[in-house]
């Protein structure tokens, strides 16, 4: 398996917890490199545009009202097949689906406040890595 990169959101309900660290502990703990990092506070319109594929979904404008409640932490995760081993360790989207060991089982609050946001494919991960990230940003 090829190594790739995978961008990687810690969500406004883990960052107001102070659940950062933990959260990529369990990245590095699954063979997940950071290697870039940021603490930003997102406007409605950088959420808005970042989850614009979502537009006409009926969860959209409440997507971007959570996601600007507070700071998020933005980073990019390298690894061996990163895209698919970060879906892995993130768990299902509902976390009482979600297996025990991931991210979401054991620190999501609800389907909605589920911690963590990553990555669904490679072709996205280097949009989603270029909209947050410059080049000179990710240090291997």
């Amino acid at each position: 398996m090829a190594v790739e990169r995978t961008l990687s959101i810690i969500k406004p309900d883990a960052t107001r917890r102070n659940l950062t660290g933990k959260i990529n502990a369990v990245f590095e703990g699954n063979g997940l490199r950071i290697v870039a990092q940021k603490r930003i506070q997102l406007t409605k319109a950088t959420a808005g545009a970042f989850y614009e594929v979502h537009k006409e979904r009926p969860f959209y404008n409440d997507l971007v009202s959570f996601m600007i409640s507070g700071p998020v932490v933005v980073q990019v995760l390298e690894g061996e097949g990163a895209v698919l081993k970060n879906r892995e360790v993130m768990g299902a989207t509902d976390p009482k689906k979600a297996e025990a060991h991931t991210i979401r089982a054991q620190f999501a609050e609800s389907i909605e406040a589920n911690s963590v946001h990553g990555s669904d494919s490679l072709e996205n991960a280097k949009n989603e890595i270029a909209f947050f990230f410059a080049g000179t940003e990710i240090l291997p």
